[in-house]
């Protein structure tokens, strides 16, 4: 009997990052579902499923997951990559209802997605969650509180849920893209910004959402089985920790 195609959900894979990582892991025989407020640019994603799902309501995940499990037979990755981008301004100027809103979309979105995968990521051989993060979780972006903050729950989350998932063989790990030039990103920043960025590379070269792929991909595979609990920076090495 030939083994199923492994099943993979990416939220917020539409576009930018999130699109260029669904690609990546549909390219490597992945069974590929995006989850998404937001239809993919060009109408659709090549080999790869779109369901809509706001991941910050409970309901609209449960039913999405489970409408991919009995899809695929099972859910083997769960890439969290949905989540806001904030402009510049300082912290005084950030409201409560500000502050909570990143915090609900990009952290707490990526507690509730998982919780809801979790019955069939704890089923099979290995599972396998990738959270996307952001390396300014340690260079402290100046104006960006509430994004940085609730980017950097993300880092916590990761290696609580390495814990309690470990037991099931379920890997969980954090990725911290540079500065990639994807939609969001080019709201706030412009042509100097991204070469002032590439300029303090050890590698002087632009980052590429692929090459966030190319990690996510890895961290997904069979040689990733035993790395868990990790915060891995693809950034050229402009910040080396």
């Amino acid at each position: 009997m030939t083994p199923r195609p492994a099943v993979a959900v990416v939220t917020g894979g539409a576009r930018g990052i999130g699109r260029a990582l669904a690609e990546r892991l549909s390219a490597d025989g992945h069974a590929v579902t995006v989850l998404d407020v937001l239809e993919p640019a060009d109408g659709a994603l090549p080999g790869v499923g779109w369901l809509y799902c706001d991941v910050t309501e409970p309901d609209q995940l449960q039913a999405a997951m489970t409408t991919v499990a009995e899809r695929g037979g099972g859910i083997d990755v769960l890439v969290n990559n949905a989540g806001l981008i904030s402009p510049r301004r300082s912290y005084t100027d950030s409201g409560k209802a500000e502050l909570m809103r990143y915090l609900e979309v990009n952290a707490v979105g990526y507690a509730l997605a998982t919780q809801a995968a979790h019955p069939w990521l704890v089923a099979g051989e290995r599972g396998c969650v990738v959270n996307v993060a952001s390396r300014t979780f340690f260079t402290g972006s100046p104006g960006q509180l509430a994004y940085v903050a609730s980017k950097g729950a993300v880092l916590g989350m990761t290696r609580v849920l390495a814990r309690e998932l470990g037991p099931h063989g379920v890997t969980v790990n954090a990725v911290m893209p540079g500065q990639v030039a994807t939609p969001g990103t080019e709201q706030y920043n412009d042509e100097a910004d991204f070469d002032r960025t590439m300029a303090a590379q050890a590698i002087r070269r632009r980052i590429q959402p692929e090459d966030l792929a190319g990690l996510v991909s890895f961290l997904a595979g069979p040689d990733a089985r035993m790395v868990t609990g990790q915060t891995i920076i693809c950034d050229g090495g402009g910040h080396l920790h």
